[in-house]
């Protein structure tokens, strides 16, 4: 299983917060959010890990080095121009021989991987978006992507959805598979939300989803972020 972790975003809107620090590595809970993103990954069997780079990338390659400390072995991908989340993944395509996973590097999050697969497998889904309720797990109020879902695959994706649109949200992390690749285009930039499913709904192709058993918070936003870390403050959301 190899997963590529997207941490080569322009941190604008966190910009007042963190200066010039990349997302990945705001302190969260006394580590960067990059931090305990790769101990989950470790810690879920994953070995081989992808990262993206552009913002500021040589401050996440002096954090993370070659990934031995998390028991990883971590490459980079180096972009110039940025090339958006599914564009990382056209631009590595000979590296997705089997199905793999992507995981958006600003976000906190914590599930079992094991039943995201599985449920990726059954489906026969070119992805699987793994999605949280808001009715029922802690979230920061970002304004996610919002899903409607019957028997396990999306009906519809809106990206960008106002919080009081209700429904499932996009926690960050897809199951997918290799001929993705014939959605996105080679070397231009291109968005999985706003592109790519989209396009797989059109089309017709499956597009599936996994609610988590855990959580997933938000933190690109100094808003968001305030509400992140008060959740953890208050032991609402649990940091293993």
């Amino acid at each position: 299983m190899k997963v590529l972790v997207l941490a080569a975003g322009w941190s604008t809107r966190i910009r007042a917060v963190a200066g010039d620090l990349p997302k990945p590595l705001l302190a969260v809970a006394g580590r960067p959010i990059l931090d305990h993103t790769l101990r989950w990954l470790a810690a879920s069997d994953v070995r081989d890990v992808w990262i993206n780079l552009h913002y500021e990338g040589e401050q996440i390659r002096r954090f993370v080095g070659t990934g031995a400390r998390h028991g990883l072995r971590v490459r980079y991908s180096e972009e110039d121009p940025i090339l958006g989340t599914a564009g990382a993944v056209k631009k590595l395509e000979r590296e997705w021989t089997q199905t793999f996973l992507v995981v958006y590097g600003d976000n906190l999050v914590r599930f079992t991987l094991a039943p995201l697969l599985e449920r990726h497998r059954q489906s026969g889904a070119f992805v699987t978006v793994a999605l949280f309720d808001p009715a029922r797990h802690p979230f920061t109020g970002i304004a996610g992507s919002r899903v409607v879902m019957v028997d396990g695959l999306i009906q519809r994706f809106t990206e960008g959805a106002p919080e009081c649109e209700g429904g499932l949200v996009n926690a960050g992390v897809y199951a997918v598979e290799p001929a993705i690749g014939r959605f996105i285009p080679d070397g231009q930039f291109c968005d999985f939300g706003r592109d790519v499913f989209p396009r797989l709904l059109a089309e017709g192709a499956p597009l599936g989803g996994h609610v988590i058993d855990g959580y997933c918070l938000g933190l690109d936003a100094p808003g968001p972020l305030a509400r992140g870390l008060e959740l953890i403050r208050s032991g609402e959301v649990r940091i293993e």
